[in-house]
């Protein structure tokens, strides 16, 4: 249904793996003892499992909370090597990022040193 799940404010990938047999209330300490991020302030988080491909979203709507989650059959999800606990990404990014697309390619710049 559109319009089910708002839009957030901001959208936060986790860079470490986690175990997914962790809930709302695990996910939830996560986002607040590692993250440092409050979870009911409207962004979403995003987590990943140490395989890379499955990916858990949680989203704190004013409401409610919404604990999303999605499995690849082949390939893994493209995770960013960040020295932050931390990685914000845009909502178009998202959309690549949850269609198993390598989002990180489709706004790298091309190298000054390449030449055709």
């Amino acid at each position: 249904m559109p319009g089910l799940i708002a839009s957030p404010a901001q959208i936060w990938l986790a860079v470490a793996p986690v175990d997914m047999r962790r809930g709302l209330d695990g996910l939830t300490t996560i986002v607040q003892q590692s993250l440092g991020h409050s979870p009911c302030a409207g962004s979403a988080f995003i987590f990943r499992n140490r395989a890379g491909n499955r990916l858990r979203l949680l989203l704190w709507d004013g409401n409610g909370v919404w604990l999303c989650q999605r499995r690849l059959h082949r390939g893994s999800f493209v995770w960013p090597q960040a020295s932050d606990p931390v990685f914000a990404i845009s909502p178009a990014q998202w959309q690549w990022l949850a269609a198993g697309v390598d989002w990180q390619r489709l706004s790298a710049q091309p190298s000054a040193e390449w030449r055709v």
